[in-house]
């Protein structure tokens, strides 16, 4: 199957949608819901599908939407998935723009707005060419991609992946840092698995005065902070030295006061690495050097981690494909390269059951002071990306499509 007709058309018909795709995405932005309650998300999101007489399916996982736009040009068993997340995060936005977040304290500061309006307008470039390209298309509005246990494991669980089965699965991500007018892509090892750590201290409080009678649990987690970072952090002394490994604490609390040494210390942290034998016995090192610091200082713990997203991985296959297709879409000089992160993504789940290709939309200008990083209270984008995003995912879908057969 041919699709190289399609690229003009794809493009034209983008660039026709733009002033659709910011009035959806704008309307995104303005009502952000947090992780798994994106009701009236998903109610906006069905109602733009059934209008232009795309069939899917409400509900799953509460509020996931899902999919199937099969092409009529001729028969295929060949099926991709293209997923978007729907979430936004607990942050208070100051951008002071006209579609400023109307939910106080909830924002789309970190691109889901736009992902879910470039899948938008995938599907509808895809459904009027649809006797042009054969082949199935799979849907995917996720939920709860920024709280644990992550949607996509949700979905998953709830056969998202079956009837039919994608041989591969898509998802794209805003790029700040990246001018609108790119996308990146990366083969192999992309992001890390990421999970949270919970460590409780307990010692025996008492007046500061009086050390003879007390155990202070903020010594204990002084020490057991320190020695975990020497452990897996600091060059001269980490054991995985050729992991990739984030081991970082951004939490305690001791509740005593100048005179006061409280009876518990609680810390908070994350753990990131890229390899799984790695991660489950950094579990087990962390846990025990704890417990044995907590017990040296007659003190004791409890350790909890709570096992969060796995790493991230591009299919080398289906990621080159993108690349090619991307390169034909943009001219190779606005193709870039994207180096490991240790940030992690719910899509990781999607990748460890399925080919998949996760790559970044450039959605900067510098020019406009569009420059403000994901998870701020500032962040918005040059909504320009919006056409290049739209537009592409719409081609890459056929092209692997194509690929396939």
């Amino acid at each position: 199957m041919g699709t190289t007709e399609l690229l003009p058309k794809f493009k034209k018909k983008s660039s026709e949608l733009l002033t659709k795709l910011i009035e959806i995405r704008r309307h995104l932005h303005a009502h952000p819901e947090l992780s798994f309650v994106e009701y009236k998300t998903a109610e906006y999101i069905s109602s733009i599908l059934t209008q232009f007489g795309i069939e899917h399916t409400t509900g799953v996982a509460k509020t996931g939407i899902v999919g199937v736009l099969k092409g009529e040009n001729k028969s295929s068993n060949t099926t991709i998935a293209l997923r978007a997340d729907i979430d936004a995060l607990p942050i208070y936005e100051t951008t002071a723009t006209p579609y400023q977040s109307k939910n106080e304290g909830v924002m789309h500061a970190c691109g889901h707005d736009v992902h879910t309006t470039c899948l938008l307008g995938a599907l509808l470039i895809l459904k009027e060419f649809q006797s042009e390209w054969s082949g199935t298309i799979k849907f995917i509005f996720q939920p709860g991609e920024e709280k644990l246990p992550g949607g996509a494991s949700l979905l998953i669980e709830e056969g998202v992946l079956e009837n039919p089965k994608p041989n591969s699965i898509f998802g794209q991500h805003v790029f700040p840092t990246m001018e609108t007018g790119k996308v990146g892509f990366r083969k192999g090892m992309y992001m890390a698995s990421t999970d949270e750590i919970y460590i409780t201290i307990t010692g025996k409080g008492g007046h500061a005065a009086m050390p003879h009678t007390y155990t202070n649990p903020i010594l204990i987690a002084s020490k057991i902070t320190t020695t975990l970072h020497e452990l897996f952090m600091d060059e001269q002394t980490k054991i995985e030295k050729q992991i990739p490994t984030v081991l970082a604490f951004g939490k305690i609390v001791g509740n005593g006061a100048t005179n006061v040494i409280p009876d518990t210390v609680h810390i908070e942290g994350t753990f990131r690495t890229m390899n799984e034998a790695w991660r489950k016995k950094a579990h087990e090192l962390l846990t025990q050097t704890t417990e044995r610091i907590a017990k040296s200082g007659n003190g004791s713990c409890i350790v909890d981690i709570k096992i969060g997203y796995p790493f991230l991985i591009n299919n080398e296959i289906v990621t080159q494909h993108a690349i090619e297709a991307a390169e034909t879409y943009l001219g190779k000089e606005n193709v870039e390269e994207l180096e490991l992160r240790m940030t992690a993504e719910d899509f990781a789940y999607y990748s460890q059951i399925v080919p998949a290709c996760f790559y970044r939309l450039g959605t900067g200008n510098k020019s406009k002071g569009i420059t403000s990083n994901v998870h701020t209270s500032t962040f918005d984008i040059d909504e320009n990306a919006l056409e290049i995003g739209t537009g592409l995912m719409a081609w890459l879908a056929v092209k692997e499509l194509s690929a396939a057969n």
